[in-house]
């Protein structure tokens, strides 16, 4: 492959989509070299490119940390996204030491003004209420990083969309981690939200209206797909049942019989039925407490699914 030599210009990086001569998108950063390069026709598009990767090498966990110049990511969990400095708790100097006792009383003072100056104006002062609950609410229902993250965006929407006025913190918070579980597909009951928050369920279903009205939220609704692979987790079933339950909802869908009802309903008398198919029967008590629905509502979607589909399943 020749490389074609032209006057170089001061291109940014970020900027090139397209070669200039070929018009090809298949682009190549040689770092050895500091170029950037054409596949195609091997035009050199720039040169002196900056290695962003590190210059020096660990190997292992402890080298890496130590080697480390820099801190913590930055998170949308933290009110100051985690830019500033956080005095431990712990009492200990750089070395491992313990801080001797006269200067505990120092310290403490020094927590107690950057914990302070942490959060100057009320703004600050709410978010980080508002985030703390984020971060326990999510914890107790296991969501993982990236809901909380997503939660914590869009309450920061909604603060500066001055959503927050005239309403409560813990429901705009609750309403925030519904919308984020089902925006990355983790999504959960409002029963379930209502009870790891302590908000009503009337009060999670009116703010997240508001949260998906102003803030445009491209949301689709949940399906009972969604919930079959969680609950069979918790029930401690096996793929077998998984995937016989999951059968059971491609049939109901083919016959258009899931509309109208709740996912989280069809989805427990599905894994009930699969359950007793499979020999591995759970009681209606339990999957009733996995997935938040009543029993009698579990016993109608049962009746549902095997007048519509006739298979031979006792209760």
């Amino acid at each position: 492959m020749v490389m074609l030599n032209k006057p170089k210009e001061k291109i940014e990086i970020d900027e090139v989509e397209h070669c200039p001569e070929c018009n090809s998108s298949h682009l190549e950063e040689d770092y050895e070299r500091g170029e950037l390069v054409c596949a195609d026709c091997g035009l050199v598009i720039s040169e002196n490119l900056i290695d962003p990767g590190q210059e020096w090498r660990g190997f292992d966990a402890e080298q890496n940390e130590k080697r480390a110049r820099t801190g913590a990511p930055t998170t949308y969990t933290v009110h100051d996204k985690g830019l500033s400095t956080e005095i431990s708790w712990k009492n200990v100097d750089i070395y491992g030491k313990s801080v001797p006792t006269r200067n505990k009383p120092q310290l403490y003072r020094m927590r107690k003004w950057q914990k302070r100056l942490r959060a100057a104006n009320a703004v600050e002062r709410n978010l980080m209420v508002a985030l703390a609950s984020i971060e326990r609410i999510s914890s107790n229902m296991s969501l993982p990083k990236n809901v909380r993250e997503e939660a914590a965006v869009i309450y920061r929407k909604a603060a500066q969309r001055d959503l927050i006025r005239g309403r409560s913190i813990e429901g705009v918070v609750a309403a925030s981690i519904y919308a984020a579980a089902r925006q990355l597909g983790f999504p959960r009951a409002i029963e379930e939200i209502a009870r790891a928050s302590r908000v009503s369920r009337k009060e999670i279903g009116r703010n997240y209206r508001t949260l998906v009205r102003e803030l445009k939220l491209a949301l689709l609704p949940t399906t009972p797909q969604d919930y079959i692979s969680r609950f069979c987790s918790e029930l401690n079933l096996g793929p077998d049942v998984e995937q016989k339950a999951l059968e059971i909802l491609k049939q109901m869908e083919a016959n258009s019989s899931t509309v109208g009802k709740g996912p989280t309903g069809i989805a427990a008398a599905a894994i009930y039925i699969a359950s007793i198919l499979c020999g591995k029967k759970r009681t209606q008590e339990e999957i009733a407490n996995v997935s938040g629905v009543t029993e009698v509502t579990l016993r109608n979607r049962f009746k549902d699914i095997t007048r519509t589909l006739k298979l031979e399943a006792e209760i």
